[in-house]
């Protein structure tokens, strides 16, 4: 379990937003920290300017042994062949320590384009590269972002496996039952240090809205049996908003975590929200000793 030909990126592991607002100095200390808490693997977004591939390499500089996943690099952000040149540098610098995410990331399309033509194409491009640099060897290895059959599907065929992104356990069961037994499923779980409820649910509101009012996301959600009750015009339902955010004290937060190991997950990115970046690391350190006992008892 954790596996994605032969790299082991272990049952948990780190999936944040907050290197997005940090320097280079603090993303170096805090990353490295993570690798000695045992944390194996850290996956990072591209959301607000560090650019995917340099940001992994960043990280996979900066350390010895965490893997470093994209999740996700954006598609439309850069050319086939340039995505490829870059994963290809990547796997041959650092052995089994990067795998690349790759996905839309809500970016508008081209018109008339459908997401899955638009992946599809741009993975035929990757396959097609031709270059002078010499290949790894140690190949690369890539996933896909996917919320829906046909995009599991292209995760299942076209890469090792799919990772996917508030989701519920139940889409988890789904997801396991397209991609088959063999291809990698990596599922991001958004977590929260909080036991009021109305508080919880007010963060989490806050948190969640912008997915709330996306339309590739509310079909997701209408998917697995939601309403539009329920998306509430982006403000959510308690229903919806307490599936897809887990909070409370650790032991609520880790036995819910493993519920996605137990429907079918190979790997869950925990994503700590509620904290401002550069101040998430007492729950980093929290979450790898109940996440991690193999670890914290090397530790001790």
């Amino acid at each position: 379990m954790g596996a994605i030909d032969g790299t082991d990126l272990g049952r948990f592991g780190i999936w944040t937003f907050d290197f997005e607002e940090q320097p280079a100095a603090a993303i170096r200390e805090t990353v490295q920290e993570l690798e000695e808490l045992g944390w194996p693997a850290i996956w990072i977004p591209e959301r607000d300017g560090r650019e995917a591939l340099t940001h992994a390499g960043f990280l996979l500089a900066s350390t010895e042994r965490i893997k470093v996943v994209n999740g996700i690099a954006k598609i439309p952000a850069r050319g086939p062949r340039w995505t490829q040149g870059a994963a290809v540098l990547l796997a041959d610098a650092y052995p089994g320590r990067h795998v690349l995410g790759l996905g839309l990331g809500g970016e508008p399309q081209q018109p008339g384009a459908s997401p899955l033509r638009v992946v599809t194409d741009y993975l035929d491009e990757m396959d097609a590269t031709t270059t002078a640099n010499p290949a790894p060897r140690t190949p690369v290895r890539r996933i896909v972002a996917a919320y829906g059959p046909k995009m599991l599907a292209v995760g299942r065929d076209r890469a090792a496996g799919a990772h996917t992104y508030h989701v519920t356990v139940r889409h988890t069961v789904q997801a396991r039952e397209v991609l088959g037994d063999g291809p990698f499923l990596g599922v991001e779980q958004a977590v929260l240090f909080e036991s009021d409820p109305g508080r919880a649910r007010e963060i989490a509101r806050e948190h969640l809205h912008g997915y709330f009012t996306e339309k590739y996301n509310v079909a997701k959600f209408l998917r697995l049996g939601y309403t539009e009750a329920d998306v509430d015009n982006g403000r959510g339902s308690d229903r919806l908003v307490d599936d897809l955010v887990v909070w409370g004290d650790l032991d609520t937060i880790a036995a819910k975590l493993h519920a996605h190991l137990d429907a079918g997950a190979d790997h869950v990115g925990v994503q700590v929200i509620g904290t401002e970046p550069g101040r998430t690391m007492p729950h980093w350190r929290r979450l790898a000793e109940a996440l991690l006992p193999e670890t914290a008892a090397v530790r001790t």
